[in-house]
């Protein structure tokens, strides 16, 4: 999703039969890019249905800052995949430890915290983890609750303020589960695309009134095509995962 921001900007004001609502034109023939390697990334890309060579768009930013923040979309396009990430690094793990317990969400009386942020985590055994509630034992009851209901297969005992956690048994089932619980969390973050996507959509249709259709066009085509892109990392990202927890 590389953004240029180096080439030269034509851009056109005329007025329109209304004086008051001026349109911008922005000519299109520098509104994007194609360098030799797009063009060969487009000449292998058909374009669906109708077997041709689908040009892949490259917008300089500087451009239509004024229509929209394309590094902004960027930015929260690549939030979602560092999320998606780090939800597999510390949630999706063969073998589970204490860093993993950490960011597990808690409902207490002063709101969502993470459990770490309320108790002390400590690795016992290689098949036991003891989360210590002394500091908040008004919230071991949630905490036991927020574990069990983790989503990673764990059930945790109770003694006084002591949660002890046993690590289960690493079996086919077991993989299979977080594999499960991989697609998920997949499908959550194309949830959180898409509503990127949308909001990066509805900026740009304010800006319809006072910008051509073909600027208009291109920018969404900039912007579908980041949100593909995106998606495809998603899936790349999944596949990773799924290989290592299949084993």
């Amino acid at each position: 999703m590389t953004i240029s921001n180096t080439w030269p900007i034509q851009l056109y004001q005329f007025a329109t039969l209304q004086p008051r609502k001026p349109k911008f034109l922005v000519d299109t023939t520098s509104l994007f890019v194609c360098g030799p390697e797009d063009q060969t990334r487009a000449a292998r890309t058909p374009a669906k249905g109708k077997g041709l060579s689908q040009t892949r768009v490259n917008i300089n930013i500087t451009l239509v800052e004024d229509i929209i923040n394309l590094e902004e979309v960027d930015e929260e396009m690549k939030s979602v995949i560092e999320a998606l990430k780090d939800n597999f690094n510390k949630t999706l793990n063969i073998r589970t430890s204490p860093g993993s317990l950490d960011h597990i969400t808690v409902v207490t009386a002063d709101g969502k915290l993470a459990l770490n942020q309320i108790s002390q985590i400590s690795m016992k055994s290689p098949q036991l983890i003891l989360v210590n509630m002394a500091s908040f034992p008004e919230c071991t009851a949630a905490a036991i609750k927020a574990i069990r209901e983790s989503g990673m297969n764990l059930n945790p005992e109770l003694e006084g303020t002591l949660i002890r956690v046993p690590i289960p048994i690493v079996t086919r089932e077991h993989r299979e589960m977080l594999v499960k619980l991989a697609k998920q969390n997949t499908n959550k973050a194309k949830d959180s695309l898409r509503r990127v996507r949308t909001n990066a959509m509805n900026k740009l249709k304010k800006s319809k009134d006072k910008t051509s259709e073909d600027t208009i066009r291109l920018i969404e085509k900039q912007i579908s095509q980041m949100a593909d892109d995106t998606v495809a990392e998603l899936d790349r990202h999944l596949a990773v995962k799924t290989k290592e927890l299949l084993g």
